[in-house]
């Protein structure tokens, strides 16, 4: 089942779950439901309390399918497509084993969680290939952002902690005639 959210192409997909005695099955992606080909798959593994994000690539842009294996996380999605109407808003969601929730954020979006559960197992489906030249993060507390994290204590990669402002990103970034 598709969600439709208030932000042009970002959808929540529900997937169905068959469960019996033995444990599960549920599809993951289909791509007749996307519509997009996703030629990079990766996964990432999050204690609790890990904060990533924001991330984006800037010149090679990347459409993501976000679900999770193992775990729970708060998912964040961050529209940053400078002719977009819902420009520096967000959308959150919980993203679950449980809850067979998947995200799928379009290019043109910041992107960023934080992991509720003991172990969480992420996989990112991805419309480009990392572009590492590419890659930008904004703050994930950026007080114009204004993102309404659940938790207190954060536990964040160098890198992140590093990130640029809002009104940073947008003074640097926007020049650029091939960003969404």
């Amino acid at each position: 089942m598709i969600s439709k959210t208030r932000f042009k192409n970002l959808i929540v997909i529900k997937k169905d779950k068959y469960t019996d005695k033995r444990g599960y099955f549920s599809e993951i992606l289909r791509n007749n439901v996307i519509k997009k080909n996703f030629p990079f798959l990766v996964m990432s593994f999050s204690k609790k309390n890990v904060l990533r994000g924001i991330h984006l690539q800037m010149k090679n842009t990347q459409g993501k399918y976000i679900s999770v294996i193992k775990g729970k996380i708060f998912d964040v999605a961050v529209d940053l497509r400078k002719k977009s109407k819902t420009f520096g808003q967000y959308y959150s969601t919980i993203l679950s084993e449980d809850n067979s929730k998947s995200l799928f954020i379009p290019e043109g979006f910041g992107h960023g969680f934080y992991s509720l559960a003991n172990e969480n197992y992420i996989i990112y489906s991805c419309t480009k290939y990392r572009d590492k030249q590419s890659e930008i993060g904004i703050k994930f507390d950026d007080p114009d952002l204004n993102i309404k994290w659940p938790g207190k204590k954060f536990i964040l990669s160098d890198k992140d902690k590093y990130n640029l402002t809002f009104a940073d990103f947008k003074k640097k970034f926007f020049k650029w005639k091939k960003f969404l």
